[in-house]
């Protein structure tokens, strides 16, 4: 216990540096350079003294739960033993094709967590506002979440197969920028803004630990040069489902359109 509280007291003090230069900006510029009071001054600190509690906990969290979990679950997929149900061990045997557990879970996990961001909550229900309902909040959140389960299932595999990173992310931006030139001009900005709100504070954590238990887990991968890089994955994949999210529903707008004889421009009658 006495740990823990030291733990926790560690994890307040450098929250406090971390958001100390913050306050200071925020302040600086209010009393200097527009030089005003600082309106309702007493909920404006204790508004910051629940972010330092909030983000202290947080951070806690992360180190007692989330990347040990992460490490946890890769270590317990990729165990030859489970990959092999109970067949005689045999590591040098192994492929990319045995891991389809790993492959599974990095979905299931990557669409979860992206489904539970609060960020992406924020922009999704801002987009439905300003686009007067066009966008679906759920449509939009959706299809986020798809760009990054699928992402981090393809970073996934490229750890296990060993993969050089710069291959999938050249290609994948190379698609995005032809994508781009055919996609509806109004989605364009807020895909590739979608691909940025989802590494936020649920789902870096669980991916970093995940991408670093299996690289440490894989015979052959080493943490440092392939544990990391599902971040960008996470950040790529969501701007692609997102414009083609926004293409279907485009083609089957027109489709509808087409097949609805009142659409269809007459001549009025005299």
């Amino acid at each position: 216990m006495i740990v823990w509280f030291n733990d926790l007291a560690h994890a307040f003090l450098s929250t406090l540096f971390d958001v100390l230069p913050i306050v200071v900006i925020v302040f600086g510029f209010q009393l200097f350079v527009i030089r005003r009071p600082i309106p309702n001054l007493k909920r404006t600190l204790i508004g910051f003294f629940y972010v330092l509690i909030g983000l202290t906990f947080f951070l806690q969290g992360l180190e007692e739960a989330l990347f040990p979990l992460g490490k946890l679950m890769a270590q317990q997929l990729t165990h030859p033993d489970f990959l092999q149900a109970g067949a005689p061990l045999n590591v040098s045997a192994l492929d990319w094709k045995h891991f389809h557990w790993i492959y599974l879970f990095a979905f299931a996990i990557g669409f979860s967590t992206t489904i539970a961001e609060p960020s992406l909550m924020a922009v999704a229900i801002k987009a439905n506002e300003v686009s007067a309902g066009a966008i679906s909040t759920w449509g939009l959140r959706i299809a986020v979440a798809i760009g990054v389960a699928v992402g981090i299932a393809l970073g996934t595999y490229r750890i296990v197969s060993g993969y050089p990173l710069h291959y999938f992310i050249i290609s994948g931006y190379l698609f995005v920028v032809i994508q781009t030139i055919y996609a509806p001009r109004q989605i364009v900005p807020l895909a590739y803004d979608s691909g940025g709100v989802t590494t936020s504070t649920v789902t870096v954590p669980l991916v970093t630990a995940l991408g670093l238990g299996l690289a440490d887990a894989v015979p052959g991968r080493s943490p440092l040069t392939d544990g990391f890089g599902l971040i960008a994955f996470a950040s790529l994949f969501p701007i692609i489902s997102v414009m083609a999210y926004a293409q279907i529903s485009a083609f089957r707008a027109r489709r509808a359109a087409r097949g609805n004889p009142r659409s269809r421009h007459h001549p009025t009658e005299s």
